[in-house]
């Protein structure tokens, strides 16, 4: 046990007979970490853009609330009327009637 730790501070392993079995395990292991590492970055990305589309949607959100309370506002008889008053134009004070047309044969 002893000499297996020293062989690997020492590097032998590396250099030795069966050193293909060893190189073969250590660009396995290699090859693994850097696909832990690019799966995780790609994750990150994930999670921020996840991130900003929930801020956009929120802005979105608040942006349709308050034109909608605007329309709303503007939809209002009183306001119609205001605007109406300065073009010159008020309300008919006369109710309005209902025509009815007759068929002719």
């Amino acid at each position: 046990m002893k000499k297996n730790i020293y062989n690997i501070l020492k590097g032998t392993f590396l250099v030795s007979d069966d050193s293909f079995r060893s190189w073969r395990f250590i660009l396995f292991v290699s090859g693994l970490a850097i696909v832990m590492i690019a799966s995780s970055h790609s994750a990150d990305k994930k999670v921020y853009k996840i991130a900003r589309l929930k801020n956009e949607v929120k802005e979105m959100r608040s942006a349709f609330v308050d034109g909608r309370s605007r329309l709303m506002k503007l939809k209002m008889e009183s306001h119609v009327i205001g605007v109406m008053k300065e073009r010159g134009l008020s309300p008919s004070v006369i109710p309005p009637k209902k025509i009815k047309v007759k068929k002719q044969n």
